[in-house]
């Protein structure tokens, strides 16, 4: 049997040194992803790589642990160590997901199956965990029904919205040509931009259910995320609407 070799602290090193010279553009991105969970996912990315492990791999343990958060949420009553376990999970999941593309970068590029795959798993946490808010709340008593709950319906359809537009903004811009990423700045307009975005970040929304021991608490700032997110989508949509007018036939 052959034994297998344990990378060194050196290797490791190497590898995340590696990671930071193949960063895609962080130009706007959400100040809690930009700074927090790429550095995470990038820590994540070394030591899969160290392991073995594939792209595809890591995207399933992101699943998992993000779906394991969502079943919590719906099947524990509200409490602070469930609000603390639901956070945690929900950021490993997230961290997991910032690694799966480091880590195909780090093999030599990703494949459109891989690439699929994420952007599924994706697609179902955001829409997933909405609909875990509005049927614990709903289940636990914590919110009397009526408009309240129209609270995580209202997300679920803009940060679906969002995901999609996302998505449909870049496969455009590639189909005409037109740059899809851009290039990392460290500029202090980034930096605001970052800033100001830090309320739509994924990030942010799984640290906000360390008050889901407290539900009133946790659906106040719940409400305020939600009111960010649909003034995100409704200011960029107008813009990207206008972006797209713009592209070559």
């Amino acid at each position: 049997m052959t034994a297998t070799v344990q990378p060194t602290p050196a290797d490791l090193r190497t590898t995340l040194r590696r990671l930071a010279a193949a960063q895609k553009g962080s130009t706007g991105a959400p100040a809690y992803s930009r700074f927090v969970n790429r550095p995470l996912g990038r820590l994540f990315a070394a030591l899969a790589f160290a392991a073995g492990l594939t792209p595809n791999a890591v995207t399933a343990a992101s699943a998992a642990a993000t779906a394991t958060g969502i079943a919590l949420l719906v099947l524990v009553p509200p409490s602070v160590p469930v609000g603390v376990a639901v956070a945690a999970c929900l950021v490993l999941g997230y961290g997991l997901d910032a690694a799966d593309g480091q880590l195909a970068r780090l093999r030599g590029g990703g494949s459109p199956a891989g690439e699929w795959l994420d952007h599924m798993v994706d697609a179902a946490k955001l829409l997933t965990l909405h609909l875990a808010v509005l049927v614990a709340l709903y289940r636990s008593g914590a919110v009397e029904a009526g408009p309240l709950l129209l609270v995580p319906i209202g997300y679920c359809i803009a940060d679906g919205v969002l995901f999609f537009a996302m998505l449909l903004n870049e496969a455009l811009r590639a189909q005409h040509g037109v740059a899809t990423r851009a290039q990392p700045s460290a500029g202090t307009s980034s930096l605001r931009r970052s800033l100001l975005s830090l309320p739509t970040d994924y990030g942010v929304l799984a640290l906000s259910f360390l008050l889901w021991g407290v539900p009133a608490v946790f659906l106040s700032a719940y409400a305020v995320l939600f009111l960010a997110t649909a003034a995100h989508l409704a200011i960029g949509s107008g813009k990207w609407f206008r972006e797209m007018g713009g592209l070559p036939r």
